[in-house]
C-alpha cells in the first residue's frame, strides 16, 4: 500500500493547481504546499529527525500544524500531537513515553511546554513569533536537494494520545497503511467527491481533525483551518471559502446552531454533514437535518484505536442507529462481562461493542502500555468498553461506556436512552444523565439539564411518563445547570457530574 507522502503526491500530480489549504490569508495551491512540506521535511531532517523519531507538536489548527503533519509522513518521522491546553505534567509525561527528539510550540501552549523539565531538555521550534530555539521559518530556508520521500506504508505515521479520562493517556501508534485505508474508508463512507473544502476545525491531535486532513489530499480537496473553535470564525469560513461538508462532535453542531439562530449565516454551500466522537441526541439530529438540509448525514462510530466501527449515512432514518460496520471493519455486541469475543448476545440484548483487529484501519497495541493491551486486546478483538445493541434490522446502537451503566435496584440503565428522549422537549437546550449514589437503589438516575426557558422537575417528569421510555429508567431526580461539562472534544464528562463539579441553578429538580 502507499505511504502517506506518496498519497499526497498523487493529489500534486493530478491537480497541481487545485486549492489545498486556507489560513486567513495563507493560500496554497498542492503544487505550492507540497514545495513548503518539502522545505520543513529538511529543515527536520537538519536538526536531526528522521525515520522513526518522534515529534511532538503543541499547536492549534494553524497551517503551521498541518504542514508539520504531511512533513512527518515524507520524513518517515511519527507525528505525536499534543492538545495545546494540555498541562506541564501532561507534556512531560508523554514527551517521556514517547521520547520525542523535539517539539514545536507556539505561544498558547508556550508555559505548560516552559514548565515541563523534559520538554525543557528538547530542541524546541517555535512559531508565532516566539522565541526558540529554532523558529519555525528557518524550516523553510532550504529545499532538499532531491524529493524527500523516506517512509513506507509499514512505518508508524502517527502517535495519538487518547484523553485519559482516567489514569495516564494511552499512546495509540497508527501506521501509514493503516492511515491511509482509514482515510479511503472515511472517503467512501462519506460519499466525497473531488474538490471537496471541509472545515478544519476539529483538533489535528484528535483522530478526526486527521481524518478530515488526509480525506481532503485523497480527493484534491481543500482543508480550511479553523485554529480554535469560534462560531462566528466557523460560519465566516464556510461563507467564503464555500465549504461542501462538516466533520464535527455533536457539541460544536448545537453551539454552531445556537449561534446562527441569532446571527444568521450563509449555509447554502453545505451539502454533506458527519458526526463523530460521541452519540447525538434526538433533538439535535432533528434541528440539523431542518437547518442544513444536507444531501447525506453520517454518523460515525469508531475511535482512535480502530477509525471506523460502523457508520449510518442516514442519521435520520432511524435515530441513534450507528448503522452497520465499516468498510474495512467487523464489529460483535458481546456479553458486557465477556472474556472472549466468540460471547456473543442476542439481538436486541445490551453488551460490548468489539472490533477486529485484522481489519486494516486497525492500530496493533498501545505504546509502551502491556496493562492496557491485556484489558482492551483478546484473541484479535479490540474491546471497545463501550455499550450497545444490534437490532432485528442488524442495525447498532451505541448507548454508553460500559463505566457510565448506571445500576439502579439490579436493573442495568443506559443514560444515552433517557437523554435521547428529554432532549426532543423543546425547553431542553443540552441533558447528559448520570448514576448517582443511593442507599436503596446503589444508583438513581439523575438528569443534569441545561434548559432554553423556564420549566421544572414536576413538567419533565410529566414528559417522561408520557413517552416510550421504560418506567425504571425514568429520571428520579432533575438538576437544572449553567452549563453541562465537556472534555475539549465535546464529550460529556460523566465523572464531572457525579463528583459535583458543576453550577447548578434555583429550580426544583426532585421528583419521584
Amino acid at each position: 500500500m502507499l505511504d502517506l507522502g506518496r498519497t499526497f503526491l498523487q493529489s500534486v500530480e493530478r491537480n497541481p493547481g487545485a486549492l489545498a489549504v486556507v489560513d486567513g490569508e495563507q493560500r496554497l495551491t498542492y503544487a505550492q504546499w507540497y514545495d513548503r512540506i518539502q522545505r520543513v521535511a529538511e529543515g527536520l531532517a537538519t536538526l536531526g529527525l528522521g525515520r522513526g523519531d518522534h515529534l511532538m507538536i503543541v499547536l492549534q489548527n494553524r497551517i503551521e500544524m498541518a504542514t508539520l503533519h504531511w512533513a512527518c509522513q515524507f520524513l518517515g518521522v511519527i507525528a505525536t500531537p499534543l492538545n495545546w491546553r494540555a498541562k506541564p505534567d501532561e507534556v512531560d509525561y508523554c514527551a517521556t513515553d514517547s521520547q520525542a527528539k523535539a517539539v514545536v510550540v507556539e505561544p498558547v501552549s508556550a508555559q505548560a511546554v516552559a514548565g515541563s523539565t523534559v520538554a525543557a531538555r528538547l530542541t524546541r521550534i517555535a512559531v508565532g513569533g516566539l522565541e526558540g530555539t529554532v523558529q519555525y521559518e528557518q524550516l523553510l530556508e532550504h529545499a532538499p536537494a532531491a524529493p524527500i520521500l523516506a517512509a513506507c506504508g509499514e512505518d508508524v505515521s502517527l502517535m495519538l494520545y487518547t484523553s485519559g479520562t482516567t489514569g495516564k493517556p494511552k499512546g495509540v501508534p497508527r501506521r501509514h497503511r493503516a492511515e491511509r485505508a482509514a482515510a479511503l474508508g472515511h472517503v467512501a463512507q462519506n460519499l466525497y467527491r473531488r474538490g471537496e473544502r471541509t472545515l478544519g476545525v476539529m483538533p489535528l491531535y484528535h483522530t478526526m481533525g486527521v481524518r478530515s486532513l488526509l480525506a481532503m489530499a485523497l480527493v484534491d480537496g481543500a482543508f480550511v483551518c479553523v485554529p480554535k473553535f469560534d462560531c462566528a470564525a466557523a460560519f465566516r469560513s464556510i461563507e467564503a471559502e464555500r465549504v461542501t461538508c462538516l466533520y464535527l462532535v455533536p457539541t460544536l453542531y448545537h453551539d454552531m446552531l445556537a449561534w446562527r439562530e441569532k446571527n444568521g449565516a450563509d449555509i447554502a454551500s453545505v451539502r454533506k454533514l458527519g458526526f463523530a466522537g460521541a452519540p447525538m441526541q434526538d433533538g439535535l439530529l432533528k434541528r440539523l437535518d431542518e437547518t442544513f438540509r444536507p444531501e447525506l448525514f453520517v454518523n460515525h462510530y469508531g475511535s482512535s484505536e480502530v477509525f471506523t466501527f460502523a457508520y449510518d449515512q442516514d442519521a435520520t432514518r432511524k435515530a441513534g442507529s450507528a448503522g452497520r460496520a465499516g468498510i474495512n471493519t467487523r464489529i460483535r455486541v458481546v456479553a458486557l462481562d465477556a472474556e472472549r469475543p466468540d460471547q456473543l448476545v442476542a439481538p436486541g440484548e445490551e453488551g460490548q461493542i468489539i472490533c477486529e483487529l485484522a481489519g486494516d484501519e486497525a492500530f496493533e497495541a498501545y505504546w509502551n502500555r502491556p496493562d492496557a493491551d491485556a484489558k482492551s486486546i483478546r484473541q484479535g478483538w479490540y474491546f471497545t468498553g463501550d455499550t450497545g445493541y444490534v437490532d432485528r434490522d442488524g442495525d447498532l446502537f451505541v448507548s454508553g461506556r460500559v463505566d457510565d451503566m448506571i445500576i439502579s435496584g439490579g436493573e442495568n440503565i443506559s443514560p444515552v436512552d433517557i437523554e435521547s428522549v428529554l432532549s426532543l422537549h423543546p425547553a431542553v437546550d443540552e441533558v447528559a444523565v448520570a448514576g448517582l449514589a443511593d442507599e436503596r437503589w446503589g444508583q438513581r438516575v439523575v438528569a443534569f439539564v441545561k434548559t432554553r426557558v423556564g420549566i421544572d422537575a414536576e413538567e419533565l417528569n410529566e414528559y417522561v411518563k408520557h413517552s416510550d421510555l421504560l418506567n425504571f429508567k425514568r429520571p428520579r431526580e432533575y438538576v437544572f445547570v449553567r452549563e453541562i461539562p465537556k472534555s475539549p472534544v465535546g464529550k460529556i464528562l460523566r465523572r464531572k457530574l457525579v463528583a459535583g463539579e458543576y453550577e447548578a441553578l434555583e429550580q426544583q429538580g426532585h421528583t419521584q
